[in-house]
C-alpha cells in the first residue's frame, strides 16, 4: 500500500475553509524555565512546521458560516501538547463558546509533550473541562481526527466530539504503538488502532476524505443551524378507512414496506448518518442521525427494518446507540424523533447477558424526562420492549398498520390458547391497531395508507414527511419545562 500523503494546518485551512477568511486567535505561547536542549528542540521545530507551537486556532467562514477551528500540527514535535499549546486550545474553546460559535477541531498529535510532563499532561483535564461547558452551551463540537491521533490528545479532545469523522487509514488510539513495543518488547496487533476499526466498532461517525470534509461539515451545521419552519406547516388531516386488525399486522409485515431509509430518501431534506455508540458498539438495526424536515432540524433515531433479522435482531447495544441520541438531543437542544419499526428486541444468551432488560429500562426513564421536545412515529412492527422502549413522547404519530403489542400476536395466543391459532384474535383483543391506539389516548394522530404503504412508497412516505414537518416544527416552539411537566402528568 502506498504512503498517502497527509495535509499539514495550513494546507488543511486552505482546502477547507472560504477562500481569504481565514483569521487566527494565537497570541505567542508562554514559555516556562526551559533547559537549553529544550530550547533548541522549540526553535528547530518552529523553523520546520512554520507555526510557534503544535496548535493553532482561528476563525474562517465555512459556506459563509463563521466557524472557530482548532488546528493540531504534527510538524512541530509530533503534535505534542505542552502548557503554551494546551492554554491554547482553551483559550479558542472559551472564546468560541462566549462568542456562540460552532467548534471545529482537527487534532494529530502523538500525545502530551514528554520535555514538559505532569504539568502540560493535566492541562488535558482543562481542555476537557471548556469543552463540556461549550457543549452545555448548546453549542456544536465537531471533530476530525488525522493521522496519527493518540495519548491525552485522543483522550480528551478528540474524543468529546458531538459528530466525529476521521480521515483514512490514519492512526487512532489511547496508546502509542512506540510506547507498547518499548513496554512489553512486541509490536501491538496490527489493525487495532485504525481509523476503519474505530468505525466497525461505533467509535467514529464516518471516515472521510480531507476533500470531504468541508462538505460534510456544511451539511451538518445546515442541519444544527437551521432556523425552523417560518411558521407551523398546516397538519395533514385525512380519513383512515376502518382496517381489520389482522390486516393492518399482515400488512405491516409485507418485506416491501418502507422503512425509514425509504422515508428519509422522500421526505427529509438533510441527513447526516451518525454511527455507534461511541463505547465501542454499533449495531445495524438501529439508525442514528442528525435530519431536517423541511426547515426543522431533529435528532433522529430509528429502528431500521432493513437491518433487523433472524440471525441479528434489535440487541442491547441499539438502545445504547439510542440513547446516545438522545443526550444529544438534550446537548444540541433539538427536538429528538424516535422510529417505531421492530419484529421484536432479541431473545438470545447475548441479549440477557448484554442487559437488554436494563437498557429498556434506561431508555424508557432518559426518554421521560429528557430536556428536549419528542416526537414518535410509529411507521410498523411495534412488538414488545423493544419497541416500547422509544414510544414515550410529547406527541406520536402512527402510519395506519403500524401497530404496538407486549408480545407479537402469536406469541399471546401461545401464551392464551397454547397455539399460534389465535393470533388474530388475540391481536383484536388486545387493542394493537393504530385506530384503537388512538382511542386510548396513546396516538395522537394517524397518517393513512391508500390502501398499504407498500403499494404507494413515495406518496405515503412524503405524506409521513409532512406530519413529521408539521409536529417537530410545532414541537421546538414550545416550553421544554411545560412538556416535561406534561409528560409527567399524562403518565
Amino acid at each position: 500500500m502506498t504512503e498517502r500523503t497527509r495535509l499539514n494546518a495550513r494546507e488543511l485551512v486552505d482546502l477547507v475553509v472560504d477562500e481569504g477568511s481565514w483569521r487566527s486567535w494565537d497570541t505567542p505561547p508562554e514559555r516556562g524555565p526551559v533547559t537549553d536542549a529544550y530550547a533548541a528542540e522549540l526553535v528547530r521545530a518552529e523553523e520546520k512546521a512554520g507555526l510557534d507551537e503544535s496548535v493553532t486556532t482561528g476563525e474562517a467562514l465555512l459556506r459563509g458560516r463563521r466557524i472557530a477551528v482548532i488546528l493540531g500540527e504534527f510538524g512541530f514535535l509530533a503534535g505534542s501538547i505542552g502548557v503554551g499549546s494546551a492554554q491554547r486550545v482553551v483559550a479558542a474553546v472559551r472564546r468560541a463558546t462566549t462568542e456562540g460559535l460552532p467548534l471545529v477541531a482537527a487534532p494529530v498529535s502523538g500525545g502530551t509533550r514528554m520535555q514538559e510532563g505532569t504539568p502540560a499532561f493535566v492541562w488535558m483535564a482543562r481542555i476537557a473541562a471548556a469543552i463540556t461547558d461549550h457543549k452545555a452551551a448548546g453549542l456544536p463540537y465537531l471533530v476530525y481526527l488525522r493521522h496519527p491521533t493518540t495519548g491525552g490528545v485522543m483522550a480528551s479532545w478528540g474524543s468529546l466530539g458531538h459528530v466525529t469523522v476521521a480521515e483514512p487509514e490514519a492512526l487512532l488510539g489511547f496508546l502509542g504503538p512506540r510506547v507498547y513495543e518499548a513496554l512489553y518488547d512486541k509490536a501491538f496487533p496490527a489493525g487495532v488502532q485504525t481509523s476503519e476499526n474505530l468505525y466497525a466498532h461505533g467509535l467514529i461517525d464516518g471516515i472521510v476524505e480531507p476533500e470531504e470534509i468541508g462538505d460534510l461539515l456544511d451539511r451538518t451545521l445546515a442541519i444544527l443551524h437551521a432556523p425552523g419552519d417560518a411558521v407551523v406547516p398546516v397538519l395533514p388531516s385525512e380519513p383512515v378507512d376502518d382496517v381489520d386488525t389482522w390486516e393492518s399486522v399482515e400488512r405491516s409485515r409485507r418485506e416491501d414496506r418502507p422503512g425509514i431509509r425509504r422515508l428519509l430518501k422522500y421526505a427529509a431534506t438533510d441527513v447526516v448518518p451518525l454511527n455507534g455508540t461511541g463505547q465501542g458498539e454499533t449495531e445495524p438495526g438501529l439508525l442514528l442521525a442528525l435530519a431536517r424536515f423541511g426547515d426543522t432540524p431533529c435528532v433522529l433515531l430509528a429502528q431500521d427494518r432493513r437491518g433487523q433479522t433472524e440471525t441479528s435482531p434489535l440487541g442491547p447495544a441499539a438502545l445504547r446507540e439510542a440513547r446516545r441520541g438522545m443526550l444529544l438531543a438534550e446537548e444540541l437542544r433539538l427536538p429528538l424523533l424516535t422510529v417505531i419499526d421492530t419484529p421484536g428486541a432479541a431473545l438470545s444468551v447475548e441479549a440477557e447477558e448484554g442487559g437488554l432488560a436494563g437498557e429498556i429500562a434506561r431508555s424508557l426513564a432518559t426518554l421521560v424526562s429528557l430536556r428536549a421536545p419528542t416526537l414518535s412515529l410509529m411507521l410498523g412492527q411495534g412488538t414488545g420492549g423493544g419497541a416500547l422502549a422509544l414510544l414515550p413522547a410529547d406527541r406520536v404519530v402512527a402510519a395506519q398498520h403500524a401497530w404496538l403489542s407486549p408480545l407479537p400476536p402469536e406469541g399471546a395466543s401461545a401464551i392464551v390458547h397454547r397455539d399460534l391459532d389465535h393470533a388474530p384474535q388475540m391481536a383484536r383483543a388486545q387493542g394493537v391497531r393504530s385506530l384503537d391506539l388512538l382511542r386510548a389516548g396513546i396516538v395522537d394522530v394517524i397518517v393513512p395508507e391508500r390502501p398499504d404503504a407498500a403499494d404507494e412508497p413515495e406518496e405515503f412516505c412524503r405524506r409521513v414527511g409532512e406530519v413529521v414537518r408539521h409536529e417537530l416544527a410545532w414541537l421546538r416552539r414550545q416550553d421544554v419545562d411545560a412538556l416535561i411537566a406534561r409528560r409527567a402528568r399524562s403518565l
